[in-house]
């Protein structure tokens, strides 16, 4: 039951080229940047990666980007990395562009065993119709375009609506950070840092969590836990100063 790890580094040590990867965060907010380091040592390539968005071009998933180890991205929003951009525009990086509330029900099911649903989310546009473009040649030609979906019309209060099929997202891995976390895998998350987290270790097959704070068993109040321990394979503890490392994606100030 103890599933704590010597290291960032041991705990990713079998991530394979190839591997598809959920990760949690929100911009840079929650986001595993430790495993991401460990990961980018490690040198797996070859990634598809599943998350909100891509970092930024010199934090969080953006490091494996600029690394050129990312194959593949199913986000919702990537405005926040011009390395990102160029890579897909130049025909060098795969991308599913998905609405958000359906990029988190479809990892949600991946871990729930629900292998679809419907949502009325894309309906009438190319998100159902396909034709979004998802990969382009260095001419800026499609070249891999997104397949058309079932629609089906169900009756609802409103009177009957057509509703689109979307696929659940089961990934080899999942990295996730939380602010506390047990050695059985129980973890609590703080405020916004919650955010993908929960969905990514749930549809991951093999889910890391890095904690900012290990505790013993039993330390949690289990009303609190927002991802039970079945989900979480493996725990990193992290240094004072790695919990620390918490960067802003765009400061404001007055």
């Amino acid at each position: 039951m103890d599933k704590v790890m010597g290291s960032a580094a041991e705990a990713v040590a079998d991530i394979g080229s190839g591997s598809t990867l959920a990760v949690g965060g929100f911009g840079l907010c929650g986001i595993p940047s430790v495993l991401i380091g460990a990961l980018l040592d490690q040198g797996a390539e070859d990634l598809e990666a599943v998350s909100n968005n891509c970092g930024v071009d010199d934090w969080g998933l953006g490091r494996l980007l600029g690394a050129r180890r990312l194959r593949r991205m199913i986000a919702s929003y990537v405005g926040e990395n011009k390395e990102f951009a160029r890579q897909y525009l130049s025909g060098e990086l795969e991308v599913e562009l998905t609405p958000q509330g359906t990029l988190a029900e479809r990892m949600r099911a991946g871990g729930s065993g629900i292998p679809a649903f419907f949502t009325a989310t894309g309906v009438g546009t190319q998100v159902a119709d396909g034709g979004l473009p998802w990969r382009y040649d260095d001419s800026g030609n499609v070249t891999v375009a997104s397949p058309a979906k079932e629609v089906r019309t169900f009756s609802t209060a409103e009177g009957d609506k057509p509703f689109v099929l979307e696929q659940a997202i089961v990934a080899d891995f999942g990295l996730v950070r939380a602010w506390r976390g047990d050695r059985h895998g129980n973890l609590v998350f703080r405020d916004s840092a919650r955010n993908f987290n929960p969905l990514a270790a749930m549809c991951g097959r093999v889910t890391i969590a890095e904690v900012e704070e290990l505790v013993e068993p039993g330390e949690l109040n289990p009303n609190d836990v927002h991802t039970p321990g079945v989900y979480v394979q493996r725990v990193v503890a992290l240094t004072p100063e790695q919990a620390a490392d918490k960067r802003i994606e765009k400061r404001t100030v007055r």
